[in-house]
């Protein structure tokens, strides 16, 4: 049976555009809803007497409408150029006096990334952090939770990023399998499609098997220590998979700690206005199903992705920036390594307390890979430009508004460019 042509897709649905009509007349219909939010916000709240133990439900309704080049760039699975991904996420915080902390975080959607799948409901964050005492400089954490690396995870929801789509270092996908070993740079240049030849149909297919330098904000399971000492902080974590595993790997039962990835970040303060990061991790980017296909004589832990990472957050008055610059090697043991660098820089101004404007410029390089003695650039570089405009028209209704212009990818094909919109309803 062939497979789907990514050109087809079902005539009934609804455009971009009036996804987008439809969000603007839900934010005029909820503007006068904030009294509503405020008596849900106090009804799922509790506390004890004493106030010595808490808990709070919240929660948020994303509404996300995409006008898509295909095949559809980066982590999205469409098959026709128009994808519509409603998403609802339930947080759970709870407090027991100043040692204990819990959370997790539920969500119903059509999967992790944007896709064309029924709902399903998935636990995506569950963790405890103990603090030895009210002020110690040390916090301990067990569970599955967002990586420490680097500092787009700690703001990635949809409330906090300026942004509809993830920076380029966590959705832009690599050549590189991790349900196969690479054995030899023609193979890896094929499954980069640096080599002409495959069809679109190739190209969305094998989409689903290449991994980026870091999958979202990896909700990988595992423990992590932490704290602060003055301006400087540290946190250092051990994971069941590797900072490039899909989703599908994060949980513990999936992928045990037979090869665990290791990842540590310091940063400094040096003042309230600069927060300044360095970040490093290794562990196997391979999943269990592919330790039959390493090269003879060799583990999956032979197989090792290095990443090294610096980042800088700056705010002052009216204006936010962020930049993360990634240094990824994913270990090949037949060819050396394959050597990639994705970075990003992004900044926002508030024009006034309800309209934002963001801008993120993306790029990805790949290094070489020696065949015959030819060197041969091992995949596509990337640029890309985001433009975002957002408006926050109470503290509950937000809605934000995408534009993307993208050259190079997995994909042979000129520049690309893709819409995207995204309401939040937060409560």
């Amino acid at each position: 049976m062939n497979p789907p042509s990514p050109s087809r897709h079902p005539r009934a649905r609804p455009g971009f555009l009036r996804w987008l009509a439809l969000g603007c007349a839900a934010v005029a219909a909820l503007r006068g809803g904030d009294s509503f939010f405020d008596r849900l916000h106090d009804t799922l709240s509790v506390s004890s007497p004493d106030a010595h133990a808490r808990a709070r439900l919240s929660g948020a309704f994303d509404f996300e409408a995409y006008r898509l080049p295909l095949p559809a760039p980066g982590v999205i699975r469409s098959d026709g150029p128009e994808l519509f991904q409603p998403r609802l996420t339930l947080f759970l915080d709870a407090q027991i006096g100043a040692t204990a902390y819990a959370f997790a975080q539920a969500r119903y959607d059509r999967g992790f990334d944007p896709a064309e799948a029924g709902g399903r409901l998935r636990l995506d964050e569950y963790a405890l952090r103990l603090t030895p005492w009210a002020g110690a400089p040390v916090r301990f954490q067990v569970g599955k939770f967002a990586t420490i690396v680097g500092n787009w995870a700690v703001r990635h929801g949809g409330w906090s990023d300026p942004f509809v789509t993830a920076p380029a270092p966590y959705e832009a996908l690599t050549g590189v399998w991790d349900t196969e070993a690479v054995r030899s740079a023609n193979q890896l240049l094929q499954w980069s499609h640096v080599r002409p030849g495959q069809s679109a149909a190739v190209t969305a297919i094998e989409k689903d098997r290449r991994l980026p330098i870091v999958w979202g904000p990896s909700y990988a399971a595992g423990a992590a220590v932490s704290g602060e000492v003055g301006h400087f902080g540290y946190a250092a974590e051990v994971k069941n998979a590797s900072l490039s595993s899909r989703p599908e790997q994060w949980e513990a039962r999936a992928v045990a700690f037979d090869h665990p990835t290791l990842s540590a970040r310091v940063h400094w303060r040096p003042s309230a206005v600069w927060n300044l990061g360095a970040s490093a991790s290794t562990g196997s980017y391979l999943d269990r199903a592919a330790g039959r296909t390493v090269a003879a004589g060799r583990t999956r832990g032979d197989y090792r992705q290095t990443v090294v990472a610096a980042d800088a957050a700056f705010a002052w008055h009216h204006w936010q920036a962020w930049a993360e610059v990634y240094a990824a090697r994913f270990a090949i043991p037949t060819l050396a390594h394959a050597d990639t660098l994705s970075y990003y820089v992004e900044t926002r101004y508030k024009f006034t307390p309800h309209l934002a404007g963001a801008i993120r410029w993306n790029q990805q390089l790949y290094g070489q890979v020696p065949e015959r003695g030819v060197n041969h650039t091992w995949g596509r570089d990337l640029w890309r430009v985001d433009f975002a405009p957002a408006w926050r028209f109470t503290p509950h209704v937000q809605l934000k508004l995408q534009y993307s212009l993208q050259r190079g990818d997995a994909a042979p094909r000129a520049a690309a460019q893709t819409w995207a919109t995204q309401l939040t309803l937060r409560f």
